[in-house]
């Protein structure tokens, strides 16, 4: 067997074994095993992200962040068109119940560019609530957050999601408040916002990068207490 035929099957196996892959960590290995393979894997490993988003559709989880972040940092020229004809709008075209473009946010949680991210992350959700750069405040209250769309939030939450590995967003953050009763000394704590009891001071003292504690980002307005959290975590999106 030639050797170039011996690497076009390693390539159709790796990418049958990632298709079904559960662990996050395989996933992670298998895309870095199969994206080292040169261009025809970074193609077979586009054709494997076409076919799940817009040919069968699935719901959105890990791999679909992994896939768009090799590939979107890919060298080839023709890897980088091609991502830009199949996904324009980037990973995901989303809708805003107030014409949010999340498609700066997406690129900076791409580009792992956490703290911008964030503070567009708050900027956003001040607009979401009916607050623009005239508006005198550009932090939330507590009564702020029902007027926050379900789609919305949803939106917001993948995206920290998909460029994180999982390991941040509202969601996260949220299941480890529910793991510990609700506990919210416990929570700041688990999260990085709080070292030996004390608050980290902003921005020097927070971690802007993935080795961060899991949910430790984005702050969403951390800085004014528990009552902007407590809505958020109690937001009618996390029951339908």
């Amino acid at each position: 067997m030639d050797q170039k035929l011996s690497n076009h099957l390693l390539i159709l196996n790796k990418i049958v074994e990632l298709e079904h892959s559960i662990s996050l960590s395989q996933q992670i290995s298998l895309v870095q095993q199969i994206y080292v393979n040169g261009l025809e894997a970074q193609e077979a490993l586009l054709e494997l992200l076409v076919k799940r988003r817009n040919i069968q559709k699935l719901p959105f989880d890990s791999l679909d962040g992994i896939l768009f972040e090799k590939l979107y940092n890919s060298q080839s020229n023709f890897i980088q068109q091609s991502l830009k004809s199949y996904f324009p709008h980037g990973l995901m075209d989303f809708s805003s119940s107030c014409n949010i473009e999340y498609k700066h946010l997406q690129t900076l949680l791409i580009q792992k560019q956490y703290q911008k991210a964030d503070h567009l992350t708050q900027l956003s959700l001040c607009k979401l609530v009916g607050l623009d750069h005239n508006s005198k405040r550009n932090w939330l209250y507590f009564t702020d957050i029902p007027l926050i769309s379900s789609d919305d939030l949803k939106n917001i939450d993948l995206l920290w999601r998909l460029y994180s590995r999982e390991k941040f967003g509202f969601s996260s953050q949220r299941q480890i408040w529910l793991a510990n009763d609700c506990d919210w000394e416990k929570l700041w704590m688990q999260i990085g916002w709080k070292r030996e009891g004390i608050a980290c001071r902003y921005p020097s003292e927070f971690t802007w990068n993935i080795n961060a504690p899991k949910g430790h980002l984005p702050l969403s307005n951390q800085l004014r207490g528990m009552q902007v959290l407590s809505a958020l975590f109690n937001h009618t999106f996390w029951n339908e």
